[in-house]
């Protein structure tokens, strides 16, 4: 159980782990009969995320406010920077820029619910805004990859939406039919207590075997272009900087403390481990190694970005501006 748990328990020491070891390995064996199995990892590693959501926090009309704004952010000005850089650095390589199109596209995931709850902010509306954006994300996510990049790299929208269907849909409805399941059983605060903690370790390890392919199947082309590396990591970085930007001056506008922290963490996470599943079997490794780069950045900024907050009041407690964003 200690082994079965540990990726998740220690993620922020797994990633660069698996990073190094999937490296040295890819430059000393072919990696690539790992590829076959991607869509089946893919499937195991995205369904335990699912467990757990219930309809009705899709159907009501609470926080219909910040969901719209928390919208705004996700579906037009992220795509939006996500093109520019691009446009800017990766028009070399499309397969980097579609996978940096992808994590852009999908965002929201159970990071969000977590951080939010770290930070103390609005967890009801952190689970509603994660299950709107991943129905939402999962509808556009074709289209928006059409216009973002299907002029330097083939698009095969039919296959997309196929993929899409497998590796979102599939584990949704598995997961809300499992969660019934497990409800006939336990109660919600045995699942919350027994089950629910174990979840993410299975998805943990899917992300171990997404990064160590990713990684390994492209250490020779890192080698022989470590340019394309330093420019990802790059890109990552300076997306990561105007998200939060972007997120953390709408929420100190327009929103009180608790709501303004889960407008940020519902814009700012992105739900990697279904982009990196999605770009594996949409487009290939290469843009899942995109995504995978972006595991370095993400859950470290996060928990600094929740210190920093307490230490400096970046989001203070009223609103600064107006007063339409006090909390209830």
């Amino acid at each position: 159980m200690n082994l079965f748990l540990l990726p998740s328990r220690n993620i922020v020491v797994t990633i660069p782990l698996v990073l190094a070891v999937g490296f040295v390995t890819g430059l000393l064996m072919d990696t690539s009969v790992l590829k076959n199995y991607l869509l089946l990892v893919t499937i195991l590693m995205i369904y335990p995320t699912m467990i757990g959501y219930k309809v009705t926090e899709v159907i009501n009309f609470n926080h219909t406010r910040l969901l719209l704004a928390a919208s705004v952010i996700n579906f037009v000005l992220v795509p939006v920077l996500a093109y520019i850089l691009g446009i800017v650095f990766l028009l070399k390589d499309p397969q980097l820029f579609a996978g940096l199109a992808i994590a852009s596209l999908l965002p929201t995931s159970n990071m969000t619910i977590a951080f939010t709850h770290f930070a103390r902010g609005n967890i009801p509306a952190a689970i509603k805004l994660t299950v709107i954006s991943l129905v939402l994300g999962s509808i556009a996510v074709p289209w928006y990859l059409l216009v973002m990049v299907g002029s330097y790299i083939y698009i095969d929208i039919v296959a997309v939406l196929k993929t899409v269907a497998m590796v979102i849909f599939l584990p949704l409805v598995m997961g809300f039919a499992t969660y019934s399941l497990l409800l006939k059983k336990y109660t919600r605060e045995e699942f919350n207590k027994s089950v629910k903690p174990l979840l993410p370790a299975t998805t943990a390890w899917g992300m171990v075997y997404m990064m160590f392919t990713g990684i390994s199947t492209n250490a020779q082309m890192i080698v022989s272009q470590p340019g394309l590396l330093f420019i990802a990591i790059i890109v990552w970085m300076v997306f990561y900087f105007l998200n939060y930007l972007m997120a953390v001056k709408i929420g100190r506008w327009y929103f009180c403390r608790e709501d303004a922290l889960t407008l940020v963490f519902g814009t700012v996470l992105r739900n990697l481990a279904i982009s990196i599943g999605l770009a594996a079997t949409a487009f290939g490794v290469t843009a899942a190694f995109m995504v995978s780069l972006a595991f370095l950045f993400q859950g470290q900024s996060a928990a600094w970005f929740i210190r920093i907050n307490e230490k400096y009041k970046i989001l203070p407690e009223e609103n600064p501006v107006s007063t339409q964003g006090k909390c209830n």
